[in-house]
């Protein structure tokens, strides 16, 4: 990817797997990265992740957990920036609703709400707008992933190492299942086919 990237982990680590995108961003700053590329934990502050994004990124990659119905520890990649995704998370708020709970708000509030900012501030929303998602087993009170889901991590930050190092190309298709945190690894790992965790 070239541009200014931003690689945002969001969640909440008190509710169980909801913190996955904050673990993933912890462990994916562990690696070296590209100088365009900034990893930044946001955990609950959708406030703060929007205002950042009026800096002028051309791409944002959002971590999370993402519920689209397939086995705890799936990994999703979607390609949100056609705004034909769907939800990108459970939780109250959706992009029609003006629902600016600080710390309680989706994926889809947040970019509901950066629409609006930049509509008011004439910035530039990023050209592209991935999800790394992972079907999360329990989004109840308590501190923790799931095994699965902390399974699905080192490969989630895999896939973010090789998203940081692809060239832009065109448009991908909205969702993507990508991987199950219990399978087998493939050799050399194809982001448009499902890939196994080890």
């Amino acid at each position: 990817m070239s541009g200014a990237v931003l690689v945002a982990g969001i969640g909440n680590v008190f509710l169980g797997d909801d913190g996955f995108g904050v673990e993933a961003v912890r462990a994916l700053a562990a690696h070296p990265l590209p100088g365009h590329v900034e990893a930044v934990d946001f955990g609950v502050r959708g406030v703060h992740l929007a205002y950042q994004l009026l800096d002028g990124y051309d791409t944002l990659v959002l971590v999370d957990a993402t519920a689209r119905g397939g086995a705890p520890g799936t990994l999703y990649l979607i390609d949100a920036s056609t705004g034909e995704a769907g939800p990108l998370s459970p939780g109250p708020g959706s992009p029609g609703a003006a629902v600016l709970d600080g710390h309680h708000m989706s994926p889809d509030t947040v970019l509901a709400l950066l629409g609006t900012l930049c509509a008011g501030t004439g910035a530039t929303p990023p050209r592209r707008i991935l999800v790394v998602g992972c079907e999360p087993a329990c989004v109840e009170e308590g501190i923790g992933l799931s095994g699965p889901v902390a399974a699905a991590v080192p490969e989630a930050v895999r896939m973010l190492l090789d998203l940081l190092r692809e060239e832009p190309q065109g448009a991908a298709e909205n969702t993507v299942a990508v991987a199950t945190a219990t399978a087998t690894a493939t050799a050399q790992p194809n982001l448009s086919e499902p890939r196994r965790t080890p």
